[in-house]
């Protein structure tokens, strides 16, 4: 396994921390009211035995929690009401379990009475959860954390608590020390996660924070600032193969840089708007590449679409093979040869892979070059989730490449035709899909038509390219292979565990097969005969390189390894506290 790619790995798996929050702010809003219900409920009927004043003291509980969750609000970064939500249902979750917990000790260990302990330290606890969360999450320095944590759990407890009874159970000696002992461990946590990171990332809170605001606001310039001071220039080609008639202009794309890091950063929509630069006449191929080459800002994005009239032309021509296509067990390679230009696509699917390596491409442009081609364009196809490629996998797929590249050889051109249609008036609008929509290139040659699909979505569900395949089949047309672009652009928030929608997922197969053979049909109907030619350009840009994703990844590795274990320690210290 590449470090690049298992550390892009390890990075996503963290994703799923961020689904452990409620979908919507109006969930925490009731949840929290819920749980602070119960947790008064328990206190006021099990600990105090004060049912007289359930009903007035219940009411106030939740008029007090509702009050301050909005001065939460106010008070942390940006003044996102939904975070205050948040952190308010897991405090209130953290109290909840604590006298629960306090409950079930009391009758395993057969005290003769429930000790008002657990109440204050239960408060305790979520005032020290709450002074994590400020400080990591929610951007408030340690200080300010300090004055605010107390806020909610204190005026809760004050509510349910009897009055002749707050100044001696916060007095208490034994309460002030479990407290004080909890509080410290969030605060030296806190203190040591935010340098987990370093030297390679500042503080890890400030990286947490942007990532955050990010995804809930919409706001991607801190994220930006934090990965583009990171970035490193380098030299990055576009190849393209532009077909030109009468009245079509289309061109086949491949860029080197790769889409993300993940919407709305960077270039997370770069194939989209490379689509929109071309006049929307274009299939934005995922080509080998992988996060390293991700554009770390809408600044590099703007920089790299600039150069795309600076194209140099390497070959014209206007003959071509039938596409020649080998499959090794699970690996398939498609190739067609424009001139002395092989163009190769790479799948596993219905399998699955991740991105195809980079020394594969070294390997088969190596196996192009032995045998005089004059360039090798490599399509990774994406078109199937999967893990990273295995070495079985990778050898038979070098195999099929070396196959296919030896039968081009043999294989005689012919005059070539085209027609290209896309589904823009189509209305498309799933989830699954991105802006860019679908496409379909139709390929007359010596008398055969040849249909490519592309559809402008991050990867595809297993198996969907065989049913449109057979789709095809069963309608008299042969649709060589599908590809996808891999945009990282999504129209909503993804509460999955891979953070997209990979197109089928969504969207039936029988529907999308009706999309693309709708306008296969169209592309067929623009057929015309046709001119190509190689164009290429080189454009210097920022790029995020290894580094930015090692440090992220190490960062965050540290916190969570620290994390585990002030975990561990602190509900050892409140085991023990049960035995008090």
């Amino acid at each position: 396994m590449t470090e690049s790619y298992d550390d892009v790995s390890k990075i996503h798996k963290r994703y799923s921390l961020t689904l452990l929050t409620p979908s919507s702010k109006y969930h925490s809003l009731l949840f929290s009211a819920v749980v602070a219900a119960i947790t008064g409920f328990i206190i006021l009927t099990t600990y105090y035995g004060n049912q007289a004043e359930l009903i007035p003291r219940l009411s106030a509980l939740i008029i007090v929690l509702l009050i301050t969750q909005i001065i939460d609000s106010r008070l942390i970064r940006n003044k996102e009401y939904s975070k205050a939500l948040h952190m308010s249902l897991f405090g209130n979750l953290s109290w909840l379990a604590i006298i629960l917990a306090g409950v079930g000790a009391a009758a395993i260990l057969s005290k003769p009475e429930l000790s008002t302990l657990y109440v204050t330290e239960g408060m305790l606890i979520f005032t020290s959860f709450r002074l994590g969360i400020l400080t990591t999450t929610l951007g408030a320095s340690m200080r300010k954390a300090w004055a605010i944590c107390f806020i909610q759990p204190m005026a809760m407890y004050l509510v349910l608590t009897p009055q002749e009874q707050w100044i001696p159970s916060l007095t208490d000696p034994l309460v002030l020390g479990i407290g004080a002992t909890f509080l410290a461990i969030s605060s030296i946590w806190s203190y040591l996660t935010d340098r987990a990171g370093r030297p390679g990332v500042r503080s890890t809170h400030e990286l947490i924070q942007a990532y955050l605001a990010s995804r809930g606001k919409q706001n991607y310039e801190e994220v930006e600032s934090i990965i583009e001071s990171r970035s490193k220039p380098s030299s990055v080609i576009t190849s393209q193969i532009r077909f030109q008639s009468n009245n079509n202009d289309f061109r086949m794309v491949l860029p080197e840089v790769h889409p993300g890091p993940y919407h709305p950063i960077g270039g997370s929509n770069i194939t989209y708007r490379i689509f929109k630069t071309l006049n929307s006449s274009a299939m934005v191929m995922h080509s080998v590449s992988d996060h390293t080459l991700n554009l770390p800002s809408q600044t590099a994005v703007n920089s790299y679409l600039g150069t795309f009239a600076n194209n140099s032309v390497l070959k014209k021509g206007a003959i071509c093979t039938e596409p020649v296509t080998v499959q090794v067990n699970k690996a398939r390679v498609i190739g067609m040869l424009f001139d002395k230009t092989a163009v190769l696509f790479l799948s596993l699917s219905p399998h699955g892979m991740e991105d195809v390596p980079s020394h594969m491409k070294k390997e088969i442009e190596q196996l192009g070059s032995n045998r005089h081609f004059e360039r090798i364009l490599v399509v990774d196809c994406h078109n199937a989730m999967g893990e990273e490629i295995g070495e079985v996998d990778s050898q038979d797929m070098l195999k099929a490449a070396k196959a296919t590249l030896e039968t081009l050889v043999t294989k005689e051109s012919h005059p070539l035709e085209f027609g290209y249609a896309n589904s823009d008036g189509m209305n498309l609008s799933t989830p699954d899909l991105g802006p860019g929509g679908l496409g379909v290139l139709c390929l007359k040659i010596n008398g055969a038509k040849y249909f490519l699909g592309w559809s402008d979505s991050n990867n595809m569900e297993n198996g969907l390219r065989e049913h449109i395949v057979n789709h095809f089949a069963k309608n008299g047309m042969t649709l060589v292979e599908l590809c996808t672009s891999d945009t990282h652009f999504s129209s909503v928030v993804v509460r999955t565990r891979t953070g997209y929608y990979p197109f089928g997922k969504i969207s039936t197969p029988d529907t999308i097969s009706e999309w693309y053979y709708t306008i296969a049909k169209q592309a067929e109907k623009k057929l015309e005969p046709t001119s190509f030619e190689i164009l290429e350009h080189k454009a210097e840009v920022r790029v995020m390189g290894t580094a930015v994703i090692e440090d992220f990844s190490r960062a965050l590795d540290n916190s969570l390894r620290l994390t585990k274990g002030f975990a561990i320690g602190s509900f050892l210290l409140f085991i023990g506290s049960l035995f008090l």
